[in-house]
């Protein structure tokens, strides 16, 4: 910690300023593996307990109730049984609404908090989340604001968790229809991937997660890029060396950007890994939710690559490899609803724009193209280029 006083003349008096700084090392174990309740593999364990070995450790679960049942919790039991007396499991896996439902109601994170008050969980025991992006961001909200922060592990359970939000630093819902306007930066103890439970998930969830590789390696990594093209048959039919690569790779490339991209916290107005999100969050809200996130980052993703095209930054024909690449996954280009109007005959779409700056905290800051692998901010967006890029993406869908 370092102390600087700064003096500054006043007509009676002498002020003194005192800017206290200090900085906290953030660091978290993100882990790939199958089978991780298998009473084999010890890495749950491990990450457990991998600054106090001598000690039980006491474990709270929270499941997401699409993943929830006997088959589970027998799993979780035998784990627990195998390591009596290194950890302890606090009574039965308590279960939460999947999806955007256990996000519109504060009421869902005020149980877990309420979990947590009842069974005694303290800063050195662990709250565990298993389920997806928006189970995570809840239990996140609800450890994070309970006793001032405990330990969270996430167990991200879909493509979407394991590939971009779950080894993220966020955590939030959604409060009078916005998108996650309750939240915290709250780090997380450890966060592990498991691919078996990729293999449950219905093929729509698991398609639409891939999106988010999509638009990472788009502001990133053009070899990635290159990669996704090549493998999109692969990742199509999820073969699981492909489909565990990509996971990986877009993992890594959002750790990245989160670890040495300048603003982990989000202090600034610059959020490029919201590339495609300002028209993706209100076409969510405007087909309440019935578009998933990832399927509505697919098609911010079209929409920003076209309009990115047509201002003279990304050159003609890169949007139509983009859109071919997710239409060949299998993701949807074009929703309907991005033609909705308000009472003044304004494209509802284009407020997506005030509340993302809103969502900013200071001007607007717009991800574009300027190749494919490489992000361009820019801090306006032309209206009539927004209605040209989805006249655009109707052309090629009209139905």
């Amino acid at each position: 910690m370092r102390l600087k006083t700064i003096d500054t003349a006043a007509p009676d008096q002498m002020n003194k300023v005192h800017w206290q700084r200090f900085s906290v090392p953030y660091e978290y174990p993100v882990a790939f593996l199958r089978d991780v309740f298998d009473p084999g593999n010890s890495l749950f364990y491990q990450m457990v307990a991998r600054e106090e070995r001598d000690k039980n450790h006491r474990c709270f679960f929270v499941v997401d109730e699409g993943l929830a049942g006997p088959e589970l919790d027998a799993r979780i039991r035998r784990y627990f049984d195998v390591h009596q007396g290194k950890l302890t499991l606090i009574d039965q896996p308590m279960t939460v609404p999947g999806g955007e439902i256990v996000k519109k109601d504060l009421a869902h994170v005020e149980r877990v908090q309420s979990a947590i008050h009842t069974h005694a969980i303290d800063r050195h025991s662990y709250v565990i989340a298993i389920g997806g992006g928006a189970v995570l961001d809840a239990v996140g909200l609800a450890a994070a604001t309970s006793h001032r922060g405990l330990r969270h592990i996430r167990l991200p359970t879909t493509v979407l968790s394991q590939n971009d939000s779950g080894v993220g630093v966020k955590n939030a819902v959604n409060f009078k229809g916005v998108k996650n306007y309750v939240g915290t930066f709250a780090p997380p103890w450890a966060v592990l991937n498991d691919f078996d439970f990729l293999d449950r998930l219905p093929v729509r969830e698991r398609i639409a997660g891939v999106s988010e590789a999509v638009k990472v390696a788009l502001i990133r990594d053009p070899e990635f890029y290159d990669w996704l093209e090549k493998n999109v048959d692969d990742l199509a039919t999820f073969a699981p060396q492909a489909e565990e690569y990509m996971v990986r790779r877009s993992a890594e490339l959002h750790m990245h950007q989160i670890a040495h991209g300048g603003d982990p916290f989000e202090m600034g107005s610059a959020r490029p890994l919201d590339f495609g999100h300002w028209s993706a969050h209100k076409l969510e809200a405007m087909t309440n939710h019935h578009v998933r996130h990832g399927e509505a980052v697919a098609i911010g993703i079209a929409l920003d690559a076209r309009y990115s095209v047509l201002a003279g930054l990304l050159p003609e024909g890169d949007d139509e490899r983009i859109v071919v690449l997710l239409e060949n996954l299998g993701l949807r280009i074009w929703h309907p609803a991005l033609e909705s109007r308000d009472a003044d005959g304004r494209l509802s779409i284009l407020t997506g724009l005030q509340e993302f700056q809103e969502h900013l905290g200071g001007e607007l800051t717009i991800t574009l193209l300027k190749g494919l692998g490489h992000g361009h901010e820019v801090h306006e967006m032309d209206g009539d280029l927004v209605r040209q890029a989805m006249d655009w993406l109707k052309a090629r869908n009209p139905t």
